[in-house]
């Protein structure tokens, strides 16, 4: 009877931890709610392909980019500026937001992780996101649409394929092991890109 009287016991008890650990994942704080935002950019919910949906906000943001930096680099050239410089500047602002926005995601990744309690979570796209822009980072902006489409399908049929060792970076811990195969799905993609914008204009 005391064995049985133990065994109900210790299983109350584990009972109770697993209803406390419900609770507080249930209890959100704003950083929480701040990095699902960041994670799921409002797309991470939406049925059949969250990822493909993460991919055309890439696309977006590439887009209000370049217009933006198009009328940078246009006043910029009323302003005696060289090309050289502009596109120096150019380069070097996109790399800093870049790199900026990286870490931010990948935080943002961690915690999104810890909230779904899944080592990759399906609402998450910030890697997606992160992927794509990268893949427009290997050539020039002001691409035309029919480069920009070449981009997000290269980078599409990258992240779905993972060729090696893109499906090995998976195992990595937390938000780095979300983002680091989509950044280097992006990469390969924007070799690809690249290559096909310099055969393109080379002849």
């Amino acid at each position: 009877m005391m064995a049985n009287y133990d065994e109900l016991t210790h299983i109350s008890a584990a009972i109770e931890v697993q209803e406390l650990s419900k609770e507080k994942l249930k209890k959100k704080t704003a950083l929480d709610y701040f990095s699902l935002a960041v994670t799921t950019f409002g797309v991470g919910y939406l049925p059949l392909a969250p990822g493909t949906y993460g991919s055309a906000v890439g696309v977006l943001i590439y887009l209000i980019f370049a217009s933006i930096e198009g009328r940078a680099s246009f006043y910029s050239s009323q302003n005696n500026w060289t090309d050289a410089q502009i596109t120096a500047w150019i380069h070097a602002v996109n790399l800093i937001l870049f790199l900026l926005f990286c870490l931010l995601g990948i935080w943002a990744a961690n915690r999104a992780v810890k909230i779904f309690q899944n080592k990759d979570p399906q609402q998450a796209v910030v890697d997606e996101v992160i992927g794509q822009l990268i893949t427009f980072l290997f050539v020039p902006f002001g691409l035309s649409w029919r480069f920009v489409f070449a981009g997000f399908i290269l980078f599409r049929l990258f992240d779905i394929w993972k060729p090696y060792p893109i499906d090995s970076l998976q195992n990595l811990p937390a938000g780095i092991g979300v983002c680091a195969d989509d950044i280097l799905a992006g990469v390969y993609a924007g070799t690809c890109l690249a290559l096909i914008y310099a055969v393109r204009i080379s002849f």
